[in-house]
């Protein structure tokens, strides 16, 4: 079943290390938007997939973060969002992986789901392996009771 949040309020997001980050809600035109990022169309042909991700996640990070808590400076100092802060957060592994599973992956649940769904091009087991050995020749048939 797919549950639709209808509201379109900004929420707080929870990274983990004391890190929170006030979003917007996760759109399809903010996911358009941020696959046209002059970061990620740029990219060169043959990217690997982690490079793609790590420049979409930016993208859409500059486009939906409005406000974070638990960011400061070298010496501490609370700092202000800007695009450039929001790209070394995320250069941080562990507040990646929190923005990626936590955010970007809820957008991305019902097209993951239609790729794993999607049967085989020529038939529903054309691609399957067998599991079992084959039945020997004096295995006994199962009688109906």
């Amino acid at each position: 079943m797919i549950r639709l949040d209808l509201s379109r309020e900004p929420r707080w997001l929870d990274l983990g290390h004391g890190v929170r980050l006030r979003v917007g809600p996760l759109t399809t035109a903010l996911m358009a938007a941020a696959r046209s990022d002059p970061t990620v169309t740029s990219l060169p042909e043959g990217a690997s997939n982690e490079t793609i991700a790590v420049a979409m996640a930016k993208a859409l990070a500059r486009l939906v973060v409005e406000d974070w808590e638990g960011v400061g400076d070298a010496e501490g100092n609370p700092v202000p969002v800007t695009p450039e802060g929001i790209d070394a957060l995320l250069d941080i592994l562990p507040l990646f992986e929190a923005f990626q599973l936590r955010y970007v992956s809820k957008g991305l649940l019902l097209e993951a789901e239609k790729n794993a769904s999607a049967p085989s091009p020529s038939g529903t087991s054309a691609g399957a392996t067998s599991t079992a050995d084959p039945a020997g020749a004096s295995a006994a048939s199962a009688q109906p009771s």
